[in-house]
């Protein structure tokens, strides 16, 4: 290749990328008009084609939302192979026309194509095609993005120029100062980060690494690598992201709409249950039982408890009779609503009506003395002679009998003394009230604990479990309400939809079938979606029409089923959060990102097959991150004597020093130690006792899990490690530039 002055050559590629941007404005205008159009056309009556013109404009507008997020850093590298020309790589693909106009032809690679995979793998010892690797380092503003600086790997038999010189674009990655949002990591993803991401879709897999290994980063981009690839089966049912704390999700929330992902919903552990946001956390030993799947035994005989016998007779007094709800009408009542298979409040209508039918059998028996029990009985004549009944005597009994059943349960259906007897004997419950009143009840909690010692819960003592205010949630309550939504099942509708949600819901079910059947042919036995779901069904899920973004649906529908889920902190998690959780994703397509050493719930995992054995058994793949590219040596050699010897293994090599170890000082001086931009924070056990700190987020060490600041303080860290080791590592290793310890 002809030697060119590097200002030439920045030129030159600066004039590419600009190309680049012009090609991407010009498809732009194509899809935001093509949106618009979609949006205003006419579509009459037809509900289907009201359903065809909102995909329409879902479609061109989740097209136009990604060319925008792209727009800032649109190309970033570029590959020489060793034929044909050059590629260039960015943050989403753009085509443009040949010379002849028939055909289009590749301008800039997206990141996630396999054929970009070589920008992060590619080495001396297997080059994958390449003969050169090219960096870019950009500045100014898009449309105008220039090219400041190349760092190109060359791979030839005798220079491995990708290992003799670092980066310059992660070097300044690394070095910059933090902001109060996560960045993406696109143009400096490296070849053990890339593996992890690029792995199939299916299955458990975890991601296990410890501080500044880039994890959490790893773990969004590969949502967003497995939504370009699986577009169509990820893009419809959404992915969940589960952090470990709102700050947190504050952090890292803009990274995927950043990458032009959006169907995704982000949310805490103690937010799994619609409705509450817990963050209070529950006393060790408290947290420990709730996270045990022996909860599930414990809701079940909760909900049981309240399906109950009368202790007295429930006396209903009628116009003609006074009937008895005693132990007998009740236990067989009982008996066919739990043999119903419903959940609670579901079945609570099977024990109504089998309550109904012996009640107004007996009624019926009670008011004719037993006369209709025998059709030749001279005093049917005399009872009913010369009325309408005077006809064949079975057939006057059988007449008499109908009415007065009819007229009996009329009666009882609003006689407010069969309301009360049902509301005594199967009320129905929120899961609110019933944990509430449960865990704010002695009582209860103790008839449980005999019920289940005698099933062979033999240690089992839930009086650790109560509270004065029962209501007053945690984190640990969230996955024991969730799971009471399931045993006790939504209250009845007051207000019945509409038919126009359901016509709609049948012409979307037609355009589907003839969408399967375009797939998979006419075979009759063929099994598609649309044999398992009716338009009644479907039409739960929307009220007049499907509005709004997958996220947006999915988030606001608590039975939604997610295609992929997230777990960050995973380690952190109960038995009882993976349990909800699988219940999210049937398919069991689980990332897990976590590191054990930093471990502090006690309910968490010990070990990652302990911990997904209920939900993925043996089947689930783990990968390991070993490099730490966000602390420093200094600051992490120290950091790792918080741990256990036995758990130091775990601890990642740092990619970089930089000269400035760990110091000691006190609170006032820690604002002349804060120099230059970035981020600032104070990390201590009690943030209520700190004087006001300007310039420093305040947090405790399980606040701070997952963030990073250019500059940390750590408070009594001997409290913080005599309390709990993990949460000192943690809280050292925030830091990405200086680690202060103070007291």
């Amino acid at each position: 290749m002809e030697y060119r002055p590097l200002a030439d050559e920045l030129a030159a590629e600066t004039r590419c990328v600009q190309e680049l941007h012009r090609l991407l404005a010009a498809e732009l205008d194509v899809v935001s008009g093509r949106s618009t159009a979609a949006l205003s056309a006419r579509t009459g009556g037809e509900l289907s084609a009201r359903w065809e013109r909102d995909v329409a404009v879902h479609r061109w507008s989740e097209r136009a939302a990604q060319l925008r997020a792209a727009r800032a850093g649109l190309c970033f590298g570029r590959l020489d192979g060793r034929d044909g020309p050059p590629l260039y790589v960015g943050r989403i693909g753009l085509s443009r026309a040949d010379d002849t106009d028939e055909e289009e032809e590749t301008a800039l690679l997206d990141w996630r194509a396999p054929a970009a995979q070589p920008f992060y793998c590619a080495t001396l010892a297997s080059p994958m095609g390449l003969v050169r690797r090219r960096h870019f380092q950009l500045a100014g503003t898009a449309p105008r993005e220039r090219v400041v600086d190349i760092h190109d790997d060359v791979f030839t038999a005798t220079t491995d120029t990708a290992h003799t010189a670092a980066d310059p674009a992660l070097l300044a990655a690394l070095a910059a100062p933090r902001g109060s949002a996560m960045r993406d990591i696109v143009a400096t993803i490296q070849a053990e980060q890339d593996a992890v991401i690029r792995l199939p879709l299916g299955g458990t897999v975890v991601i296990e690494g410890g501080p500044g290994t880039g994890k959490t980063a790893v773990a969004l981009h590969r949502v967003a690598y497995l939504l370009y690839t699986h577009r169509e089966q990820l893009a419809r049912r959404g992915v969940l992201v589960v952090g470990p704390s709102g700050p947190f999700l504050e952090y890292v929330g803009g990274v995927l709409p950043s990458l032009g992902e959006s169907a995704v919903v982000f949310t805490t552990p103690g937010r799994l249950h619609r409705g509450v946001d817990a963050t209070a956390v529950d006393a060790p030993e408290v947290a420990r039982l709730k996270g045990d799947l022996v909860m599930c035994a414990v809701l079940r005989k909760a909900v049981a408890a309240e399906q109950t016998l009368p202790a007295e007779p429930i006396l209903i007094a009628l116009d003609a009779v006074t009937l008895e709800v005693d132990r007998k009408v009740a236990t067989r009542a009982r008996r066919a609503a739990r043999d119903s298979g419903r959940t609670h409040n579901a079945a609570r209508m099977v024990f109504a009506e089998d309550l109904l039918v012996q009640l107004v059998e007996r009624g019926v028996e009670l008011i004719t003395g037993g006369v209709l029990a025998d059709p030749e009985d001279r005093d049917l004549d005399r009872m009913f002679e010369g009325d309408e009944y005077a006809l064949d005597p079975a057939e006057s009994a059988a007449a008499i009998a109908r009415d007065l059943a009819d007229d009996l349960r009329d009666e009882l259906v609003d006689h407010p003394g069969f309301r009360a007897a049902l509301n005594e004997l199967w009320p129905l419950r929120t899961p609110e009230r019933l944990l509430a009143e449960l865990l704010s009840s002695p009582a209860r909690l103790r008839a449980i604990t005999a019920a289940l010692r005698r099933e062979g819960h033999r240690g089992l003592d839930l009086a650790v479990l109560h509270r004065v205010d029962g209501a007053a949630w945690t984190v640990s309550d969230a996955p024991l309400l969730d799971e009471l939504v399931e045993l006790l099942g939504p209250l009845p509708r007051r207000k019945p939809r509409g038919g126009n949600g359901v016509r709609y819901a049948a012409e979307v079910l037609t355009l589907l079938d003839a969408h399967d059947r375009t797939i998979a042919g006419e075979d009759a036995d063929e099994l598609r979606a649309t044999d398992f779901v009716t338009a009644d069904m479907l039409a739960e899920r929307f009220d007049d029409e499907l509005v709004g973004s997958v996220a947006e649906r999915a988030a606001g529908d608590r039975e939604w089923t997610y295609g992929h889920v997230v777990v960050d902190e995973a380690q952190e998690l109960s038995a009882m959060d993976w349990h909800v959780l699988a219940r999210r994703c049937p398919s069991r397509s689980i990332t897990a990102v976590g590191d054990l050493a930093q471990r502090a719930a006690p309910a968490g995992a010990r070990t990652w097959a302990q911990v997904l054995a209920p939900i993925a058994g043996d089947r689930f793949t783990l990968r390991a991150l070993t490099v730490n590219y966000r602390t420093p040596a200094e600051i992490m050699e120290a950091a790792a004597l918080a741990l256990p010897e036995e758990e130091r293994h775990r601890v990642p090599q740092s990619v970089r020093r930089t000269g400035e170890p760990p110091i000691h000082a006190r609170l006032d001086e820690l604002a002349a130690l804060v120099d230059g931009p970035g981020t600032a924070a104070v990390i201590t056990t009690d943030p209520g006792a700190l004087p006001e700190l300007d310039g420093f987020a305040v947090h405790t060490p399980g606040s701070a899990k997952g963030l990073e600041f250019d500059v940390v303080a750590v408070v009594d860290p001997a409290a913080i490690g005599a309390a709990c080791p993990a949460d000192l590592y943690v809280a050292m290793t925030r830091a990405t530039r200086r680690l202060i310890l103070v007291g």
